[in-house]
């Protein structure tokens, strides 16, 4: 009975930890400036507990469990989001699905436990700092090599602050995850050292090497980050370098839309109202190109399936021509009998008068599972009868940047990207290293209806300007799109659910090389061999302490 009640007590103690902890994730994700310290403390209830764990069991178990907790209390909101796409009423399912793939959705909780833990028990007494850096290391390491879903990582969080984050030009997000952690660390040790004492005054010996290493991360990382960004900025210069119109019509659910006005209708008020909207933009500026959202032309471009897609075809070539201005839209490809979700590049060419026409595709790679894509060996004929919504999308050929001809003869070098493929990091920096000048982002967002789902999705793309050091205009059929700066500030945006098209002028911005750009995303592999490899380093010298004991 007592080791019954041992069992429980201790599987309570790891779910209020995972629970204190999630929440305070949580809390530092809403990436506002009064939450973001709680990103270098709330991890501290579950190392605490983590701590405690005997036998490799319990840290497996610990890890487990706020691989659960946290992808519940994180991304509950994904469930809720996935329920109404697939317009179901078996809410519960979702949410089954969300808790059984809790430990898919975030195995670093699991590794990094395990690595820990391991460490924790071969390290000398007081190498708090060793043990925290392998369990980092291994955490962030599983963040790369295992395909998450959103790409998250706690380093994410501290885009509330314009200093810190600029350290994400080194080792992107991942780097800044690793600093959260051995701060966290820092503060368990300083935490430990007053528990020790009856919670008091632990002398400032104790103190001493978790204070210093805390300050130090801190004063670093903001140091860097002022002297980046001050160079950064330094570097854009003044005017407009070039003027983009960006097009939200906030028309939602294409397929509702087309089943209560047939096909032909739909489509005809989804084209007809960003003619209006980039109209009126033309009145007010006069932009270098024009941006709408993914899957605007919610049919095939250039490939018409029907006399009325041929006729939508000359329509849009007609509104390009006449008003001579680039356009980059959203569309399907159809290549033989795969269809591609595709950025579509076209713009005016030659003289005017001619009305002569160019056409660039960009077909995105990236596509995000089971709605767009699912994979050969998973799609057999009942599947996709008990699961009509799943996507048919083929992959693209992978990042790209495209030269894109401008008015009064200028090229402009896009580096576009499709929606899912902004969170990305290595992908990012590959396609931008190909000599981009500019990220343009078109994206879908609605089925993510008013959830936390777009501001995350603007979030991870902010740092990806920032990785790259390159402007970057997202375009998103609902909200949020904007305009977001090489220091990855959001200069201009239309919120979810509003109509509008606005001008964002972008300056004239210097070339600013960045390691992730160069090397690309570098981090997350070099963090999980350096993490196993100190592990392994840990037990040689554990084994040869023991037998020069013996």
């Amino acid at each position: 009975m007592s080791s019954e009640l041992s069992v429980g007590r201790r599987f309570g103690e790891m779910l209020l930890a995972a629970v204190a902890t999630s929440l305070g994730v949580w809390l530092f994700g809403k990436i506002e400036p009064v939450w973001g310290w709680l990103g270098w403390v709330a991890l501290v209830p579950w190392l605490a507990v983590l701590d405690r764990a005997r036998t490799v069991r319990q840290a497996l178990a610990a890890g487990l469990v706020l691989s659960v907790v946290f992808t519940v209390v994180i991304f509950g909101w994904f469930a809720e989001a996935l329920g109404a796409y697939a317009h179901s009423s078996a809410m519960w399912m979702f949410w089954l699905a969300l808790l059984l793939f809790g430990p898919f959705m975030q195995p670093q909780f699991i590794t990094a436990a395990l690595a820990r833990h391991l460490a924790r028990r071969m390290a000398p007494e007081r190498a708090f700092l060793r043990v925290g850096l392998i369990g980092a290391l291994v955490y962030v390491g599983t963040e790369w090599a295992w395909p998450k879903l959103f790409a998250d990582t706690l380093g994410q969080g501290l885009y509330s602050s314009v200093w810190l984050r600029q350290g994400a030009d080194i080792a992107g997000a991942h780097g800044l995850t690793v600093a959260l952690i051995l701060g966290n660390e820092c503060i368990l040790a300083v935490v430990k050292a007053f528990s020790a004492r009856g919670w008091k005054w632990p002398g400032e010996r104790e103190l001493r090497t978790p204070a210093t290493v805390l300050v130090a991360l801190v004063a670093v990382l903001a140091g860097y980050g002022a002297f980046r960004y001050r160079q950064v900025s330094e570097r854009v210069g003044a005017g407009p370098g070039l003027t983009v119109g960006v097009v939200q019509a906030n028309i939602t659910d294409y397929g509702r839309l087309a089943a209560e006005k047939g096909m032909y209708d739909a489509l005809r008020m989804i084209l007809d109202t960003h003619y209006k909207l980039s109209d009126e933009l033309l009145k007010d500026s006069k932009p270098d190109l024009i941006v709408w959202p993914e899957t605007v032309y919610p049919t095939t471009f250039g490939s018409p399936k029907s006399q009325d897609g041929a006729e939508f075809d000359q329509d849009l070539a007609q509104f390009v021509g006449e008003r001579q201005i680039p356009l980059i839209f959203g569309a399907y490809e159809l290549d033989h009998d795969r269809e591609f979700n595709a950025a579509m590049f076209l713009g005016p060419v030659g003289n005017p008068e001619e009305k002569r026409l160019e056409l660039g595709v960009y077909r995105k790679t990236k596509l995000f599972p089971l709605t767009e894509w699912v994979p050969d060996v998973m799609d057999p004929p009942w599947v996709r009868g008990l699961l009509p919504w799943l996507g048919t999308w083929k992959r693209g050929p992978g990042p790209q940047s495209l030269n894109f001809p401008l008015r009064g003869g200028r090229v402009l070098k896009v580096a576009p990207l499709i929606c899912y493929e902004a969170i990305f990091p290595g992908y990012v920096a590959q396609a931008v290293s190909k000599g981009a000048e500019l990220i343009v982002t078109l994206s879908n967002d609605s089925w993510f209806g008013t959830s936390a789902g777009p501001k995350l999705h603007l979030t991870l793309a902010a740092f990806r300007s920032i990785e790259t050091r390159l402007p970057q205009v997202r375009a998103t059929n609902s909200g949020i799109s904007a305009y977001i700066t090489p220091t990855g500030e959001i200069v201009r945006e239309i919120q979810t659910g509003q109509q509008a098209g606005v001008a964002m002028t972008i300056p004239p911005t210097e070339h600013i090389g960045t390691l992730m750009v160069a090397w690309g995303d570098w981090f997350g592999p070099t963090a999980l061999i350096l993490g196993v490899v100190l592990l392994l380093v840990e037990a040689l010298l554990h084994r040869r302490a023991v037998r020069m004991k013996a």
